[in-house]
């Protein structure tokens, strides 16, 4: 068994409620929009695994360490995971392709659109999962994440994770990293 902490669009940002989180994980899975190396080097240093993609703010030298996809398994579970995706009827025309030629993925993930989504993709027979942002730039109204466990292939006591409205950040907050 696995536990995994999904989470998406730091921007340069990461406080104490992340990290705490972090130490409770086996994994941690970053779907994008990273930020800034301190950042990244923050969450190499404290996760026991990281898994990480680039995203469309991350300036090139980062795709050194974080490529734009992954595919890989884990505990028999078969995961795809890029910034830029979409979500199921609704993929953009590289995660489209990517699916129908490569058969037997049982999760896609993505990050991008700061909105918190996990459906199903009946097409594909796959499940869909968006950790919403859990930086305080953009749009988003909560910080989110998602924690689960997988075993044997399969994904269990799935939970969404609020970490307080974005706006409610302040200079006085226990912040341990900022832009």
């Amino acid at each position: 068994m696995k536990k995994i902490l999904l989470l998406s669009d730091t921007h340069s940002f990461l406080d104490t409620a992340i990290m705490e989180h972090i130490a409770e994980a086996d994994e941690v899975w970053h779907a994008g929009d990273i930020g800034n190396f301190e950042v990244y080097d923050t969450l190499d240093a404290e996760a026991k695994m990281l898994r990480i993609v680039h995203g469309n703010i991350d300036e090139y030298s980062m795709h050194t360490v974080a490529p734009e996809s992954l595919d890989f398994t884990v505990e028999g579970l078969r995961v795809f995971m890029t910034h830029i995706g979409g979500y199921p009827g609704r993929y953009n025309a590289r995660v489209k392709d990517y699916l129908r030629g490569e058969p037997g993925i049982d999760l896609f993930i993505c990050g991008h659109s700061h909105i918190l989504k996990v459906m199903p993709d009946r097409e594909h027979k796959l499940l869909h999962m968006n950790p919403g942002a859990c930086g305080i730039y953009g749009f988003h109204l909560m910080r989110t994440m998602i924690r689960f466990q997988i075993e044997e292939g399969k994904i269990l006591k799935p939970e969404v994770i609020e970490l307080g409205k974005r706006g409610a950040i302040t200079e006085e907050s226990s912040v341990f990293l900022e832009k």
